[in-house]
């Protein structure tokens, strides 16, 4: 019989992050910070030691301590993979029967949906309400109705930057039996997390990264929290060897560095605060032009423009690139240096624009 592609993935088109060599990178929420001295010294000294003929810990023993101790937790609820990516593309395609229903948000991590599509999981957008907030008691009312057996999304959200506090997601817990799995990417800038509290619920999973405020994106880090039983289900259907050797020697040696760590995620957060300043005076300067800027728990800030394409090329053409998202842009944060000429650029922008107006 011949073989056909799957109907579900045969027009799906491809992520596509931005390409290209500009000066200014804010648009894929990375770390700004790089790896100091210190600490590449420290990981050489690791690497040098590694057996690169032999496989990796299956079980990324010492790279989980490591974690656990940084985030004060129980070393055998955590799970390393590569990426979070991995982790949640193993859960999609193992976690859900045919008959399974996965709630996403709307203006949520787009990714969910796709390894909706990939894997032929069921899925149903919840609706966020008009300024992008989530309403607990509406989403528990939609899992019930809808008969959704799982919900997952990014706590604090990537890209709206806002965050459903710690207590509310509690609620949400509470009242329903529907697995939540809970993507803590961007959690290191906002002090809600359930880390500590993973283990008192019997339907929940935490999923954590070291590409943002840990500053690993390039060698692909991701964590999967949970309680006992989910626990040894992740690692029975994982690959034996998942993580390399070389990311396992970067996590634990930078995870067992918390002060630099620390340090650094404060850094990050005075400059968004400083950069999220910026945005609401260019709204107050030119509230015809920039409609909305919502609060940041991230590391990256949202605005609502009608004029988001716009703005976006013209940064592009000054070697400055941002994620452009329809009528919305998302602006990692970066140094001082880059966010004062990130303004400087979008003043000269809305300017034009609004003379062109006149």
């Amino acid at each position: 019989m011949k073989y056909t592609i799957p109907k579900r993935i045969e027009q799906m088109t491809p992520y596509q992050p931005i390409t290209g060599e500009y000066k200014i990178r804010m648009d894929a929420n990375e770390s700004y910070i790089n790896l100091s001295k210190e600490q590449i010294d420290l990981v050489e000294n690791k690497l040098n030691q590694l057996e690169y003929n032999r496989y990796p810990d299956p079980y990324a023993k010492d790279l989980c301590k490591a974690f656990a101790e940084y985030y004060g937790i129980d070393k055998n609820l955590v799970t390393a993979g590569n990426g979070s990516d991995e982790i949640i593309s193993l859960i999609f395609s193992t976690f859900f029967e045919k008959s399974d229903i996965v709630g996403v948000f709307s203006n949520d991590f787009s990714m969910y949906r796709v390894y909706c599509e990939t894997y032929g999981v069921n899925y149903k957008i919840i609706p966020k309400e008009k300024d992008l907030t989530i309403d607990v008691e509406k989403t528990i009312k939609f899992i019930e109705d809808e008969n959704i057996t799982a919900l997952i999304f990014s706590n604090p959200c990537n890209p709206t930057s806002m965050g459903l506090e710690k207590e509310k997601v509690k609620y949400l817990l509470e009242n329903t039996q529907a697995l939540v799995i809970l993507d803590e990417a961007y959690m290191d800038f906002w002090n809600e997390s359930l880390l500590d509290e993973v283990e008192k619920y019997d339907n929940l999973i935490i999923l954590k990264t070291c590409s943002k405020a840990i500053g690993l994106a390039s060698i692909r880090l991701g964590f999967f929290i949970s309680n006992e039983r989910f626990t040894k289900v992740i690692r029975a259907i994982k690959s034996p060897y998942n993580v390399n050797s070389v990311t396992q020697a970067y996590g634990e040696v930078l995870l067992s560095n918390k002060e630099q760590l620390d340090n650094a995620t404060k850094e990050i957060i005075l400059n968004k605060n400083d950069l999220q300043e910026k945005m609401f005076l260019l709204k107050d300067k030119f509230s015809n032009l920039i409609l909305e800027v919502y609060k940041s728990d991230t590391n990256f800030v949202f605005i609502r423009t009608d004029y988001a394409k716009e703005i976006f090329e013209s940064l592009l053409s000054r070697s400055i690139a941002i994620r452009y998202m329809g009528d919305y842009l998302r602006i990692s944060i970066s140094n001082k240096i880059e966010n004062q000429k990130l303004y400087d650029e979008m003043i000269d922008i809305l300017t034009s624009i609004s003379e062109r107006g006149k």
